[in-house]
């Protein structure tokens, strides 16, 4: 079992920056895949970024390439996404998930979820 709290969104200018934090509880943590979601007003779901348990391999959604990364500290027990060169389309609710299995890009594979957290960015 494994309980994820995201934290970091808030309203930032278009060309900013925010860094977005998942904390997890659960000891088996480190065996997890975890990946970034967001979801905007009439959309769907959809990835952002996702890493391995080892954080030996990463994907990214082709909008996010070159501006976000992930990143995570096993024993910390922390997720992060850094995200640059913010565009308002940027703009949704971002997730934070776990997958017991391996690293995915569909929502459909994620096993446990937070409870999301807004970025705005303004244009």
């Amino acid at each position: 079992q494994v309980q994820l709290v995201e934290s970091g969104g808030g309203l930032v200018q278009a060309g900013g920056s925010l860094r977005l934090s998942c904390a997890a509880s659960g000891r088996t943590f480190s065996w997890y895949a975890m990946g970034w979601f967001r979801q905007a007003p009439g959309k769907e779901r959809g990835i952002v970024a996702a890493i391995s348990w080892s954080a030996g391999s990463t994907y990214y959604a082709d909008s996010v390439k070159g501006r976000f990364t992930i990143s995570r500290d096993n024993a910390k027990k922390m997720v992060y996404l850094q995200m640059n060169s913010l565009k308002p389309e940027d703009t949704a609710v971002y997730y934070c998930a776990a997958d017991r299995h391996s690293l995915s890009d569909s929502h459909y594979e994620y096993d446990y979820w937070g409870q999301g957290t807004q970025v705005t960015v303004s244009s």
